[in-house]
C-alpha cells in the first residue's frame, strides 16, 4: 500500500515540475504607427478631454445619454455577459485545487441461485440477496506539470478584460448614436422652420402675383408658377415632420423607452463641441479605443490557446484516492477498522493514437493566432483612417460653410432686390421664383453641412476612444 509520505512526495515532485511551462509568452506585435495623422499637427494628448459629460455641453443631451446608459437593452445584456465572464474567471482559479467528493448509499441485489455467488450467499446468510452499505470520500487531483491550469486561468482573466472593453465599445457606440440622433433632430427642426418661413414668403409672392394679374401686369402662367413655388416649400414641411417623428422614435428606443416625443434645446450654431479638436490630435490616442484594446486581448487569448493546444500533446499526471466504510450488514456498517476501505491510484496518460489530431489542432491554433495578429494590425489602421476621415471632413466642411454663408448673404440680397423690383414691375415672376429657390436650397445646404460637421466631430470623439467614461 502506498504510504502518506509517498503521496506527499509525489505531490511535491509534481509541484517542482510545474516550472516546466510550455509555450511562448505573449509579445505585442511591432506596429509602425505614424507620428501624426494626415495633415495634422502633433499635440499633447492631455489637452483633449474625452469625458462625455464634459465634451457634450447640452444639458438635455447629457440627460438623454445618462438615460441610454442606464436603460438601453444592449448595454444591460452586455453587463450580464460581463458578469458571466467574471464568474468563469473565478471558477478557473479553482482548477489547481483537488476535487473532493462524498458519497453515501445502500443497495440490495438478488442473485441467481444457480450462480456461484448466489449459492454462497444462501450458504452463509440464509438469504437470496446481498445488501451493500457504502460511505466514501474520494479525491482526485491532476498535477499542473506543464502550466495548463495557469494558462486556463490566464485565458479567463484576459477574456474578462476583453469583455470589459467590448462593453466600453458598446457604451461608446450608444453615446455617439444618441448624440447624432439628437443633433439630427435639431437639424430637422431648423429645416422645418426654414420651410415654414419660405412658405410665408411664397405666399406673399403669390398674393402679389395675383394682384398684378388682376391689373394685367402679368399672365396666368406667373400665378401658376408662384403657386408651384409655394407648394415646393410646403412639401418640405410634411417630410420634415415625418423624419422628426421617426428620429424621435429611434432615439426613444436607444434610451430604453417606448417611442415618444423628445425634448431638445438650442440650434446647430449653439452646439459648441469643436474646441477640443481645433489644433489636431495625437496618434497615440488610438490606444484609448476599446475596440483596439479588445482586438489585442483577443490576440493574447489566441496565444494562450496555442500554448494549451501544445500542452495537449504532452502526458498528464493525476492522483486518485478514496477512503470510507463498507459492509453488507447495516449493524456493523460503522465498525472501524473492520468496515474501513482505502484505495489509491497514480496515473500517467500519454496520447499516442490521437497524436496526429492533436498536432493538427496545434497547427490550427497557430494559424488562428497569425490571423488575429493581422486583424489587430488592421484594426489600428482602420482606426487611424476613421480619425483622418473625420478630421478631413471637419476641416473641409468649415471651408464649405464659410463659402455657403457668403453665398447666402448674396442670395438674400438678390432676393430682396428682385422682390423690390417685382413690386415696381421692373422684374418678372420667374426671377423672383429663381431667387427664392436658390435661397431655400442654400439654407438647406448650410444645415446639412452643419450637421455633417457635428456628426464628424462625434465620429472623431468615438474614434479616439471617448464615450464610456464620465
Amino acid at each position: 500500500m502506498v504510504s502518506v509520505k509517498k503521496i506527499a512526495f509525489i505531490i511535491f515532485l509534481s509541484t517542482l515540475l510545474n516550472s516546466c511551462s510550455i509555450g511562448k509568452k505573449y509579445s505585442r506585435p511591432n506596429i509602425a504607427v505614424p507620428e501624426h495623422f494626415r495633415d495634422q499637427s502633433i499635440e499633447n494628448k492631455n489637452s483633449i478631454n474625452l469625458k462625455w459629460k464634459t465634451f457634450f455641453k447640452d444639458p438635455v443631451l447629457v440627460q438623454l445619454i445618462e438615460k441610454a446608459l442606464e436603460k438601453n437593452a444592449e448595454i444591460s445584456i452586455a453587463i450580464i455577459s460581463l458578469e458571466q465572464v467574471e464568474l468563469n474567471y473565478r471558477q478557473s482559479k479553482q482548477s489547481l485545487l483537488p476535487i473532493i467528493g462524498f458519497t453515501a448509499g445502500s443497495s440490495r441485489s438478488w442473485i441467481s441461485k444457480n450462480s456461484l455467488n448466489g449459492s454462497l450467499v444462501e450458504q452463509f446468510s440464509s438469504r437470496n440477496y446481498i445488501d451493500d452499505f457504502d460511505t466514501s470520500v474520494r479525491l482526485s487531483w491532476e498535477a499542473d506539470i506543464w502550466g495548463k491550469a495557469k494558462l486556463q486561468k490566464e485565458q479567463a482573466l484576459i477574456g474578462y478584460f476583453m469583455q470589459k472593453e467590448n462593453l466600453s465599445a458598446l457604451k461608446t457606440r450608444i453615446i455617439t448614436q444618441v448624440a447624432q440622433a439628437y443633433y439630427n433632430l435639431i437639424a430637422l427642426d431648423e429645416q422645418l422652420k426654414i420651410a415654414q418661413t419660405n412658405v410665408f414668403l411664397s405666399d406673399k409672392t403669390l398674393e402679389m402675383t395675383k394682384l398684378q394679374y388682376q391689373y394685367s401686369l402679368t399672365s396666368s402662367v406667373g400665378v401658376a408658377q408662384s403657386e408651384a413655388q409655394k407648394k415646393t416649400a410646403e412639401m418640405i414641411i410634411p417630410v420634415a415632420k415625418k423624419n422628426i417623428a421617426v428620429q424621435e422614435n429611434a432615439l426613444s428606443i436607444l434610451c430604453g423607452q417606448y417611442p415618444n416625443a423628445i425634448e431638445r434645446a438650442g440650434y446647430l450654431e449653439s452646439t459648441n463641441t469643436l474646441a477640443d479638436f481645433e489644433t489636431g490630435v495625437p496618434v497615440d490616442m488610438l490606444a484609448n479605443r476599446p475596440d483596439v484594446k479588445a482586438a489585442e486581448y483577443d490576440l493574447m487569448i489566441s496565444n494562450v490557446r496555442t500554448n494549451l493546444a501544445k500542452i495537449d500533446m504532452y502526458p498528464t499526471f493525476s492522483i486518485t484516492a478514496s477512503s470510507g466504510l463498507n459492509s453488507f450488514n447495516f449493524s456493523n456498517w460503522i465498525n472501524i477498522p473492520g468496515s474501513l476501505i482505502k484505495n489509491m491510484g497514480v496515473n500517467l496518460t500519454q496520447p499516442i493514437f490521437n497524436k496526429a489530431a492533436l498536432k493538427t489542432a496545434y497547427k490550427i491554433a497557430e494559424l488562428n493566432q497569425e490571423k488575429l495578429d493581422k486583424k489587430f494590425k488592421q484594426t489600428i489602421i482602420i482606426a487611424a483612417g476613421e480619425v483622418a476621415d473625420a478630421l478631413a471632413i471637419i476641416k473641409n466642411t468649415d471651408e464649405q460653410l464659410f463659402l455657403a454663408t457668403e453665398k447666402g448673404k448674396s442670395l438674400t440680397k438678390a432676393s430682396e432686390d428682385v422682390d423690390l423690383l417685382y413690386k415696381n414691375a421692373k422684374a418678372n415672376y420667374l426671377e423672383v421664383i429663381i431667387a427664392q429657390n436658390n435661397a431655400l436650397e442654400n439654407e438647406l445646404e448650410i444645415i446639412a453641412m452643419k450637421k455633417e460637421k457635428l456628426t464628424s466631430i462625434i465620429v472623431l470623439y468615438r474614434s479616439l476612444g471617448g464615450g464610456s467614461q464620465e
